[in-house]
């Protein structure tokens, strides 16, 4: 009976049943766009089982939202930034969330605040906010608060709690070099809101800057993470060290942050370089990555080694290792004809499968953001654009698992 029952699962393994995506909600549904548009980052499952996320655009006052959406699709506005004057409580948030452990989400805005028409680059300056499942909003910071902006400004990525439980993050400009913008920092900020800023970059060919994703604390307990060129390692006390500089063929612009596997390594994508370079005016077309905590690197995939880019292009978002062990991805290009976007699996040693292929209008296409595996071990996600009315998109991508001990497989 053991042997029956192996064989049966190698065999479904193998075969390749068709792939279930759902559209649960498509953004610009609401007159003006009242519910939000242009969902960069992707979804936090919450403690309460629902998802939770941000538009960059659009909402009530039209610069971004904060909504929370339930495994089923019925979405809440939770609220609607630069609701005050000037857009004190920050607009713009290209971040994600995290749920802290007070049960409170926590998260960043790439401009506005209180140092409104101070930032050179964007004309303001971003904030750090904290929000209750229940919509209400605290502005617990807004750069560019000191003199030249050497507290950073402009923060894309989103903020990871630490073991401290304190909150580290990064900002693309602002910073004590670089001037008159700055190449960006990273900085911790406590729950109460007092921000220190632990390294400034320096935007030379090995330094670095203009960071845009979020840090991960490895078991190590420093952070990882990425600049326009670069993978780092930072101490919770500011020591930085560069682990590796890209140079093209082994990848360029790592756009997205860090995932630490089971196996210890750190693995991540570019958007740009790698071995093929039809695409993207020459810069190639990005790649899958594993890092050591030594700094050795391993290119595990170029993308557009297919045909028609059937496998993918341009991976703007990082990967997330599912619980069959493997990591999963999302490209913004490439996939079937429509050019729209995939979703990928790849294992440790580099082998690529492209999961599904995205349709665009008015299916979902163009996934900006990364995936997450909820509890019933389906992965959702965010696209940039497309949908039903060309806001973009909350999806989800139905998995099963046809035995306890089999890969997962899509409906």
């Amino acid at each position: 009976m053991v042997c029956i029952v192996f064989v049966f699962c190698a065999a479904t393994a193998i075969a390749s049943p068709a792939q279930v995506l759902n559209t649960l909600y498509s953004f610009c549904a609401q007159s003006n766009c009242a519910d939000g548009s242009l969902p960069w980052a992707g979804l936090v499952q919450a403690a309460d089982g629902n998802f939770y996320g941000t538009t960059a655009d659009a909402g009530a006052n039209g610069w971004g939202t904060v909504f929370k959406i339930t495994p089923s699709g019925a979405l809440t506005t939770l609220y609607s930034f630069c609701a005050q004057s000037n857009c004190a409580d920050g607009s713009s948030p290209y971040a994600g969330l995290v749920q802290a452990t007070d049960g409170n989400f926590y998260g960043t805005a790439f401009e506005g605040g209180n140092s409104y028409s101070s930032c050179g680059l964007y004309g303001t300056c971003g904030t750090v906010f904290k929000i209750t499942p229940s919509g209400a909003l605290t502005t617990l910071y807004s750069f560019c608060s000191q003199s030249g902006c050497t507290d950073g400004a402009n923060p894309i990525g989103g903020l990871v709690q630490g073991r401290d439980g304190n909150f580290y993050g990064t900002t693309f400009s602002g910073g004590s070099y670089c001037p008159p913008d700055g190449c960006g920092t990273v900085f911790k900020i406590t729950p109460s809101g007092t921000l220190t800023t632990l390294h400034s970059f320096e935007g030379n060919g090995t330094g670095g800057g203009g960071p845009v994703a979020a840090l991960v604390q490895a078991t190590d307990g420093n952070f990882y993470g990425t600049t326009g060129i670069t993978v780092f390692k930072i101490t919770p006390g500011g020591t930085l060290t560069t682990l590796h500089t890209f140079y093209g063929a082994d990848g360029a612009q790592p756009y997205a942050g860090l995932v630490q596997a089971s196996d210890g390594n750190f693995y991540g994508t570019t958007l740009y370089g790698g071995a093929n370079g039809g695409c993207n005016y020459g810069e190639g077309c990005g790649t899958v990555f594993k890092i050591t905590p030594s700094g050795t690197l391993t290119t595990l995939h170029s993308f557009c080694s297919q045909p028609n880019c059937t496998d993918g292009d341009s991976p703007h978002a990082g990967l997330v290792q599912a619980t069959d062990g493997d990591l999963y991805g999302t490209t913004s290009a490439g996939g079937n004809a429509s050019n729209e976007g995939t979703v990928f699996k790849i294992t440790a040693g580099g082998t690529l499968t492209t999961v599904y292929s995205f349709h665009g209008t008015p299916d979902p296409g163009i996934p900006y953001a990364g995936l997450v595996q909820a509890a019933d071990e389906n992965f959702y996600g965010t696209t940039f654009e497309d949908g039903a009315h060309d806001g973009g998109s909350v999806f989800r991508l139905v998995s099963v698992r046809p035995c306890f001990s089999c890969p997962l497989q899509w409906k």
